[in-house]
């Protein structure tokens, strides 16, 4: 099997594997509790991972929260910012994002629409990128938060991050973005791009376990942590952000995973573009006249091609390489809807229906993806 899916999810790495499998074992212990040496362990690998994830994005290791994925972090952060700091009473309830959101922001916000609070989506373009004059119009508002996805889980476009991160940090408003996709594959420093206060990310993108991911809240001073409602109430874990007895294996996991994504991400950038062009070429190649890109050719996810084979039927297609290769056509949280991300930027329903995503993994070969010379 050629697995081509990696924005999907991707293969655990064997450090990270074995970094976890000693707190599935021998170390058990619950890190809140005290004293004895099965918790104390259990705090100790727990602040090593935090520590590892904060450098991974460039922040303080008390500003990682780990939740259970990029998914609970969106809710959390969203839900939590709006209950805490809006008002249904008054004018206090506008927030802002785009179109092209992963589903659990746009749901949240949907959720949010629902129970009162004026909400916004702004218009991309073709490569479902939004422009940022229309941010500057969006945030005229000054809405209570903003959520804008730094790159594209189904074209791989990214956002201009760092000019949008100025401008938050300008008009002192909150701005939130869904980075999952971009870690280890993107540089990703949170001391530079200030105005962004919150993240968030899932460790199974970066050959990490499922089910644990982190929330990057930043504080607004070295001393005062920024509030915001807790989604989950209860033990008070995770500076009060999120109660939970906390997953030590799953965040051991994702600790090494984040220490292997930083040490290797310049390594693997480059891996991803060279694997890239070689796969365009073949494409290009083989299915001359056939195939059209809706993925931009710059300013994008390495490694991840939006490709319409003209007149093919994607689910057909999908179904009858699923023996040989792991593809998909689009994002695997709304695989059973037309794509929102498509359609927003322009897509018709029938080129839709006839675009596939292929994700690379940096451990794949050339003669791997030969595998598109045989398609005819």
């Amino acid at each position: 099997m050629l697995y081509l899916d990696n924005s999907a999810t991707t293969k655990i790495h064997p450090e990270v594997l074995d970094a976890m499998m000693p707190y599935l074992k021998e170390e058990y212990g619950n890190p809140s509790s005290k004293y004895y040496s099965l918790a104390e362990n259990a705090k100790k690998a727990v602040a090593r991972a935090r520590e590892h994830v904060a450098a991974l994005f460039g922040c303080d290791s008390d500003e990682v929260v780990f939740t259970s994925g990029a998914t609970e972090s969106n809710n959390m952060i969203i839900k939590g910012v709006a209950d805490y700091y809006g008002s249904l009473d008054d004018a206090n309830n506008y927030l802002l994002t785009t179109k092209v959101e992963h589903p659990s922001v746009i749901e949240t916000f949907n959720y949010l629409g629902d129970r009162g609070y004026e909400v916004s989506f702004l218009e991309v373009d073709q490569y479902a990128r939004v422009d940022f004059q229309k941010i500057k119009e969006g945030i005229e508002k000054r809405p209570l938060l903003t959520s804008i996805i730094w790159g594209n889980n189904e074209v791989g476009s990214i956002n201009p991050i760092n000019e949008i991160s100025a401008l938050f940090e300008e008009n002192g408003l909150f701005l939130h973005t869904d980075a999952t996709q971009v870690v280890g594959k993107v540089p990703v420093n949170l001391k530079e791009t200030k105005g962004i206060r919150f993240l968030s990310m899932s460790g199974h993108k970066i050959g990490g376990p499922k089910g644990i991911g982190a929330a990057i809240v930043r504080k607004q001073s070295n001393e005062i942590f920024t509030k915001i409602t807790p989604l989950l109430h209860g033990g008070g874990q995770e500076n009060n952000y999120r109660s939970g007895t906390l997953a030590v294996h799953n965040i051991v996991g994702l600790g090494k995973a984040a220490e292997l994504a930083l040490n290797k991400l310049e390594q693997n950038v480059n891996r991803l573009n060279e694997l890239e062009n070689y796969l365009m070429n073949i494409l290009k190649s083989n299915f001359s006249g056939r195939i059209k890109f809706n993925s931009d050719v710059k300013n994008k996810i390495p490694g991840l091609i939006s490709i319409q084979f003209i007149g093919v039927n994607n689910e057909l297609l999908l179904k009858k390489l699923s023996n040989y290769v792991a593809l998909s056509t689009g994002s695997a949280c709304s695989a059973t809807k037309p794509s929102h991300v498509l359609s927003a930027a322009g897509k018709s329903l029938g080129e839709i229906r006839q675009t596939v995503r292929v994700t690379l993994s940096p451990n794949l070969s050339e003669s791997d993806l030969d595998f598109f010379k045989q398609i005819q």
